[in-house]
Order: C-alpha cells, then sequence, then structure tokens
C-alpha cells in the first residue's frame, strides 16, 4: 500500500535516486507512502505521500517511535541519535498526510508515520517557520480543492557531502519538499521548496559545512526553487515533475524565491 504514482490521475511518478547512490538505496512501502532510505546515511533521500485532503481522518498524533524491523537497525538513524540534545526526530512525511481511508487503515498509517526511516534530525527551535514550512502542503491542497482535493508530496533532506558528523551519522542541513497536483484537465502541476537549518544545528562534533552553490538561506528561510536545481541539489530524478514546475522560467532565472508567507508562493 506503498506511495500511487497515479493516485492524481495523472502520473506523478516516484523520483529516483542517480547511479551514484542507488546501491545504497532501499525502497519501503508503507500506508499510502514510501521511503527510499539511504542505507550509507541511514536516512531518507526521498519520501512520497499520497494524500486525499477529502477522506482525511483525525486521530491522536501519540509518539511511539519505532526502527522498522524489516530492515538491520544500523541501517536507520534510530533514537541515540536523538538523547540527549537539542535534536528533534522531524516527520518528513508529515504524520496527518497518510492518515485517511477507513478508520483502521488512517491508523496503521498513522503508525507508519512513526518509523525512524521517516525521521530525519531538525533542530529544536524550528518555530521560526514552522508555520510556513509546515503548512506549504495546506496551501497548495486548497488550490486543488475544485479539482480532486488530492495531493502527491515528496519531500527529504539535502544529503550533502558536507553536512555535519554526528553520533554516527551526518545530520541534514537542508531539507526539499515537492508537492504535485492534477489540474483538473489531467495536467499535472508542480511546485517546489527548500528549507535550511544550517544556522540552527549544534552537534558536540560538528564541523562546517562544504559552500555550495545554493544562496544563503538563513535559519529556517524558506525558499521556492525551480524543481530541476532541486534535484540537481538532492542527487535525484523527477522529470516528469520538473515538467511539471509552476515556477515561471522569467522568476526561475532571477535565482530562488524567498517566502515570508504562503500568499508569495507562485501556483
Amino acid at each position: 500500500m506503498g506511495f500511487d504514482a497515479q493516485f492524481l490521475g495523472v502520473s506523478a511518478p516516484l523520483p529516483r535516486v542517480v547511479d551514484g547512490h542507488a546501491e545504497a538505496s532501499v525502497e519501503l512501502d508503507y500506508v499510502h507512502f514510501t521511503v527510499v532510505l539511504d542505507t550509507a546515511r541511514r536516512l531518507a533521500r526521498v519520501t512520497a505521500v499520497n494524500i486525499d485532503g477529502d477522506d482525511l481522518v483525525e486521530l491522536e498524533r501519540g509518539d511511539d517511535w519505532q526502527l522498522d524491523e524489516r530492515i538491520p537497525a544500523d541501517w536507520q538513524a534510530g533514537p541515540a541519535i536523538y538523547a540527549g540534545n537539542d535534536l528533534d526526530r522531524g516527520h518528513l512525511v508529515r504524520r496527518r498526510d497518510p492518515v485517511w481511508g477507513s478508520h483502521e487503515v488512517a491508523a496503521r498509517a498513522n503508525a507508519d508515520t512513526f518509523r525512524y526511516t521517516n525521521a530525519a534530525p531538525q533542530a529544536s527551535d524550528f518555530n521560526q517557520s514552522e508555520e510556513l514550512w509546515l503548512g506549504l502542503e495546506d496551501h497548495v491542497l486548497e488550490h486543488a480543492r475544485a479539482h480532486r482535493q488530492r495531493l502527491s508530496v515528496f519531500t527529504a533532506p539535502v544529503l550533502a557531502d558536507g553536512d555535519p558528523p554526528y553520533r554516527g551519522i551526518h545530520v541534514p542541513l537542508r531539507f526539499w519538499k515537492v508537492a504535485a497536483w492534477n489540474t483538473g484537465g489531467d495536467e499535472l502541476a508542480a511546485v517546489g521548496f527548500v528549507l535550511d537549518q544550517s544556522p540552527l544545528v549544534d552537534t558536540s562534533d560538528a564541523v562546517a559545512p562544504r559552500a555550495g552553490t545554493a544562496p544563503p538561506l538563513g535559519p529556517f528561510r524558506t525558499f521556492q526553487a525551480p524543481i530541476g536545481e532541486i534535484a540537481a541539489l538532492a542527487d535525484v530524478t523527477m522529470p516528469a515533475l520538473v515538467a511539471a514546475d509552476r515556477m515561471p522560467p522569467t522568476v526561475a532565472a532571477r535565482g530562488w524565491r524567498r517566502l515570508d508567507s504562503t500568499d508569495d508562493i507562485l501556483l
């Protein structure tokens, strides 16, 4: 019951890991979502979830994080990463996104989001952009409401070479998200975003990240970015989503677009 590429009524395939990382990747299906785990980095390189905004079920959150028993524990960034520090277990697939359908199915989806394969270390001081970053999908879902009220959302940390080492992993400093929907005419549309947490990450044995080509984002600033550039940054391929990008080429040519509110998003 993992991610369905045809969920929108038009194809929105799961992004594929580039050859240099494919050998270390394992694809794990959960209820209504899929995680592509990089077993070398012990974190997800891609997550993909189907959201039926017209069939969501409200359930108590819970907080029972578990390792995925289908794969070795040392492939996963488990509880030791988050103990006694300011790093939170940040959901990649949001807890409420796959929680739809019958109560039984929704409950299974809710529990599935609490797998360490679906977590990545996030600085605990997330309040500066929590409303904006977590509200992006809600905003796009509202935009799609006139059609099928469905989204497919792809989210993951950017697993960069220069991420600081900590307790056997490297803490990702950036995250990316792409939301896709059907325009109502069997046409795929998509938008992409990047968030940076590097100024707020505090690890005792961290090293300075290597300089990259992306603009300095600042603490938890969120940008709308061309999906093609996100794909290159994340070392994945997603040609259908790149082709469906709603960011006008004239805007993309000027660089990443800083978002101060959801009103700034170009849909």
